[in-house]
């Protein structure tokens, strides 16, 4: 496929006009739009690019292959051919969730691609493992979550979202979340939650070698704080910095908490470098 067609199935923009870029990636079930009260704050000093899953937002869903992205790896090679089509270098990659992962996997591939990996209540792996890792859930609770999926999609996707934004004060932003899964082919999300809830990363993060910020949210009913130590501990050249924000998505609903904590870490960043 060529550099447009490229772009076309992911629907990405293009916005910004500095020279550093940076990508945003959505977590699982989400599109770009979920950047919105993050992104343009940056685009004064960066080249911003947004782009949908295919599956999801405004991709094109033809081009979804169940062999291709059966595993993260899949999601991670659309990030580099993206990346490839708009001729990028040293990108800054900031990942919600699953898109983290997506990000790492992708930067495992390419390193020399990557400046700086920004990790958004991110986790290596969701399933308990004890006694030496906490995930946050056990194998049957993924496998009943799963099974609502096939069983009621709709109630799934109200289930869900309140879980994980966990924000009550704002019920719009679950109410938003909630339509964005519903938004979703319900085969495709299947497999993206499987492929997402299932998957367990933790041998790649000593390989990584790019620096990269991990933002662990306070009450985070996905992602517990111990996998933000975890991640620390075991991904080199990693700064693990806690939010005040509550639940599963800062970027929606702390997105002023999320910009600054984004900001000091590439300001410090450049200072370092220059230093």
């Amino acid at each position: 496929m060529n550099s447009e067609g490229i772009l076309r199935r992911h629907d990405v923009r293009v916005s910004g006009s500095g020279r550093e870029t940076i990508i945003f990636a959505p977590g699982f079930g989400c599109d770009k739009s979920m950047w919105r009260f993050v992104a343009p704050a940056f685009e004064q000093d960066y080249q911003v690019i947004l782009f949908d899953y295919v599956g999801s937002g405004q991709s094109d869903y033809t081009a979804y292959q169940s062999s291709k992205y059966r595993k993260l790896d899949g999601y991670a090679q659309d990030v580099l051919e993206i990346c490839a089509a708009l001729e990028l270098k040293q990108v800054i990659f900031i990942g919600h969730s699953v898109g983290a992962t997506i990000g790492m996997l992708a930067a495992l591939q390419q390193p020399e691609l990557f400046k700086q990996l920004i990790l958004v209540a991110p986790s290596p792996c969701y399933l308990n493992d004890p006694p030496a890792y906490m995930g946050g859930f056990e194998k049957e609770e993924i496998n009943g979550l799963i099974h609502m999926m096939e069983m009621n999609f709709i109630g799934w996707a109200d289930y869900l979202s309140a879980i994980v934004m966990k924000n009550p004060r704002q019920p719009e932003l679950a109410q938003e979340l909630g339509e964005s899964f519903c938004s979703n082919d319900p085969v495709i999300a299947r497999e993206f939650a499987i492929a997402t809830f299932f998957s367990d990363h933790r041998a790649s993060l000593p390989e990584v070698r790019v620096p990269a910020l991990i933002l662990q949210c306070a009450d985070d009913a996905i992602v517990p704080q111990e996998v933000g130590s975890y991640m620390h501990q075991h991904l080199p050249h990693s700064r693990l910095q806690h939010l005040e924000a509550t639940g599963h998505c800062p970027h929606m609903s702390h997105p002023e908490e999320t910009i600054r904590a984004i900001s000091q870490y590439l300001t410090e960043s450049e200072f370092a470098t220059e230093a």
